[in-house]
């Protein structure tokens, strides 16, 4: 029987980094999604999510950053926090040839005149399969919130109003949670605390409760 050898390495895919950059800003009344207009082919000024391809030896995390610092023209400092999302394989994504696209999320705290927002669940026609993305990975990050604490303390900040907390899950799972549910799950978070304190109301609602981070 001959020995056996080595299997040659087939060609390698690239791997990127496409980050849904999000913000919760106290005028917004759903989340928003930052997208920037391409500037190199393919899809040259095409709108699209910031990415990057991964570093060789790079953290995801850091090259998440690198992709909203850089395509978003945003400081560090705007960047509460961090995360990965899920894969996408796709051999025909990207005309250039095969690239896995690691999904992010980011949480931004502040903007830039550079960067498009949008309603995470209405964003406009964007380059490469990166609507895909976005749709997909909705349903992730309404999973995330209230499971996944910093993802839920970033979007939302130290305090909140009830009102918020409806509208931040309204946004991510498309359909208003039910108010007395949403309370519960709040109530049975223990690092969550609801104060005694009572958000301005609108001109046509009632003060909302306010709960903080302990």
């Amino acid at each position: 029987m001959p020995p056996e050898t080595d299997s040659p390495i087939p060609p390698q895919s690239a791997v990127s980094l496409d980050v849904l950059a999000l913000r919760f800003w106290p005028e917004d009344e759903t989340i928003q999604l930052g997208i920037t207009q391409r500037s190199a082919d393919p899809f040259l000024g095409r709108l699209a999510l910031p990415g990057v391809l991964l570093a060789r030896g790079a953290r995801l995390a850091d090259d998440a950053h690198r992709a909203v610092t850089t395509k978003l023209d945003l400081p560090a400092s705007a960047i509460r926090a961090v995360g990965q999302l899920i894969t996408f394989d796709e051999p025909n994504r990207d005309p250039r040839g095969p690239t896995l696209s690691i999904a992010m999320w980011a949480v931004i705290t502040s903007g830039s005149p550079s960067t498009h927002w949008f309603p995470l669940d209405a964003a406009p026609a964007l380059a490469f399969d990166h609507n895909r993305i976005v749709a997909d990975c909705r349903p992730l990050l309404a999973a995330k919130l209230w499971s996944d604490l910093p993802f839920t303390r970033a979007l939302l900040g130290d305090s909140f109003s009830a009102s918020r907390a409806v509208s931040a899950t309204t946004s991510l799972r498309g359909e208003p949670p039910n108010a007395a549910n949403l309370n519960r799950l709040m109530a049975n978070i223990p690092s969550l605390t609801r104060t005694q304190d009572r958000a301005r109301a609108r001109p046509t609602g009632r003060p909302s409760t306010i709960w903080t981070w302990t």
